[in-house]
């Protein structure tokens, strides 16, 4: 597998970008939805800090993942896709970029308008985006249940299409993002028109 990307497929620093920013999420929505049933203790401290350390870390990956397609680029669409796909598709990517930014910075605003530290896995405190403030912390509190929101329903759209390509249209654009799938057998001909 190449490590940049080629013209027809995704190389490896982007697969491997892609699914462990996949795995980040995953594990954010669980540990999300875990600590608001935690009661007060040590351990919800400990659950709430990783939480903001993994959703810095996908900051970071989103960072990283702009820049490595800015070097990189991208795949060509799978021949024969049309126009309002790619549309579609880079709107939808692009939505993604900016739903993975602002999540984290708007978890990380109000972390700070709360008036809480900010440490990445115990290693190193942050600078905090705003002093005490309740109504910035009810604003980004706000934003972040929104962003998740947001975020749920384009991953969805984001599954749906990539499956779709994969069994319906039959072609690559799936599996060039999972190198170790074979891609799906041509859809059968009509024999009776020859196309």
């Amino acid at each position: 597998m190449p490590i940049k990307n080629l013209a027809d497929r995704w190389g490896g620093v982007s697969i491997t970008l892609h699914w462990l920013t996949a795995l980040m999420i995953l594990g954010l929505v669980l540990v999300g939805f875990a600590m608001q049933e935690l009661a007060n203790s040590p351990t919800k401290i400990q659950v709430y800090g990783l939480h903001k350390s993994i959703g810095l870390t996908v900051l970071a990956l989103t960072v990283l993942r702009l820049l490595w397609r800015l070097f990189a680029g991208v795949p060509q669409p799978a021949p024969g896709t049309p126009r309002w796909q790619q549309w579609a598709s880079s709107a939808t990517h692009g939505a993604l970029y900016v739903i993975l930014l602002a999540m984290p910075l708007s978890g990380w605003l109000y972390n700070s308008a709360s008036g809480f530290p900010l440490k990445w896995f115990g290693l190193f405190a942050l600078p905090r985006l705003s002093g005490y403030d309740a109504d910035v912390k009810a604003f980004a509190l706000g934003a972040h249940s929104t962003l998740f929101l947001a975020l749920a329903a384009i991953v969805a759209l984001h599954a749906a299409a990539a499956l779709k390509h994969h069994y319906f249209d039959r072609d690559r654009t799936l599996v060039r993002m999972l190198p170790l799938i074979k891609p799906p057998a041509p859809a059968a001909r009509d024999h009776e028109t020859g196309a």
